[in-house]
């Protein structure tokens, strides 16, 4: 055993900076979460056709992602509120200038150029409006009335209009996804629910009239693909095609034919899903729809143990949007909902909606170590 008391120091230290450095953070989801990111980073050096380039940078990317959890991880539920309404707004903000001088690609207008990057501001408010939510209710938690829930909608309403009229109608409703439940989860009254949905239905029509070209076309291609197989029908066609020829076992890593012979688009960020089941198959996808329900499922334990409305809410809404993401990317990718362009979580290339997911980790890690805390 050695005695020396500088050698004891150091050890002393750096078991300190052990400890401080996994504070907070939650080992099971935090697992959960790196075993789907690595799932996504041999996917993406097999759809990029081995660019080292995408691959490095997504674990740049993951690495800005990781420190961002982190640092939230570390921040107390009640502290977490104080940025809910500065973020809400500066989100907004953001929103109303890509109209006035946002940078338009493919047609939609939904990015802001800040010098060194582009950034999307859209992104912000899949936590932003969440967060503003759980603060609103939190704030009026003892006198809630159904006239809260009419302002929550109107909270909810102005970042969904703002981002579907860029238009982004996917992140609009990954937007409005989290919103709601935010105010599923403080109470909202089961009659309301039916309610809006039976004005859903019937607001059909106009809600059809309403989009644009290429939104109804999205929709007559999800009835039937073959209508137009070489335009709006050809992402779907060729992502069936891609997921059946997997098999039960799929092709092999790097083997995939319908990816490296460029037959599937965008094969890297909202359609990586086709390129994991052609080369991983039934069992791969199994694995995979596993892994998303461990990380849906620890989030909603850590949604049953908050200590506070604010931190219950929230973690709920962020649980469930991560079941959002997943179940719509393959929904769109496997032909059964219409292609809105979501990416797969933790999967599908991409800088802001990384980070914006591991934020999403980090909130909940901070949820869950500082549930013991007495409310304020």
């Amino acid at each position: 055993m050695n005695t020396n008391p500088i050698i004891q120091q150091q050890h002393h230290w750096f078991r300190r900076f052990q400890r401080r450095l996994v504070a907070n953070l939650d080992g099971p989801l935090l697992t959960i979460t790196l075993v789907i990111m690595a799932f996504g980073l041999a996917t993406i050096y097999s759809a990029t056709a081995y660019a080292s380039n995408r691959t490095a940078g997504q674990l740049m990317n993951m690495g800005v992602g990781i420190v961002v959890m982190w640092l939230i991880a570390q921040l107390p539920p009640q502290k977490l509120m104080r940025f809910a309404v500065p973020l809400y707004l500066v989100g907004i903000v953001l929103l109303v200038l890509v109209f006035v001088m946002g940078i338009k690609i493919n047609g939609a207008r939904r990015w802001l150029s800040i010098g060194i990057t582009r950034i999307q501001p859209s992104e912000i408010l899949k936590i932003a409006t969440p967060l503003m939510l759980a603060w609103y209710f939190h704030k009026y938690e003892a006198t809630l009335r159904l006239r809260h829930y009419a302002v929550a909608g109107l909270l909810l309403l102005v970042p969904f209009v703002l981002i579907a009229k860029q238009p982004d109608l996917g992140t609009a409703l990954l937007v409005g996804a989290a919103g709601f439940y935010v105010i599923f989860f403080a109470g909202l009254p089961w009659k309301i629910i039916f309610g809006m949905l039976a004005a859903g239905i019937a607001a059909a029509p106009f809600i059809w009239s309403m989009l644009h070209d290429y939104q109804r076309k999205r929709i007559m291609t999800l009835i039937d693909p073959s209508s137009d197989p070489l335009g709006s029908g050809y992402h779907i066609i060729q992502s069936t095609i891609a997921i059946g020829s997997g098999g039960p076992f799929g092709k092999g890593w790097l083997q995939g034919t319908q990816t490296h012979l460029e037959f599937i688009p965008e094969r890297h960020t909202d359609f990586i899903f086709a390129v994991f089941s052609e080369e991983r198959g039934l069992v791969g996808n199994c694995i995979l729809v596993a892994l998303y329900l461990l990380l849906i499922a620890r989030g909603l334990m850590i949604t049953a143990n908050a200590s506070t409305l604010f931190a219950r809410v929230l973690a709920g809404s962020i649980t469930l949007s991560f079941f959002t993401y997943a179940f719509v990317n393959m929904g769109m990718v496997s032909g059964i909902l219409p292609v809105v362009g979501v990416p797969l979580p933790f999967m599908s290339y991409g800088g802001t909606a990384l980070v914006t997911l591991f934020l999403g980790v980090g909130i909940l890690m901070s949820i869950q170590s500082h549930r013991m805390l007495v409310k304020q």
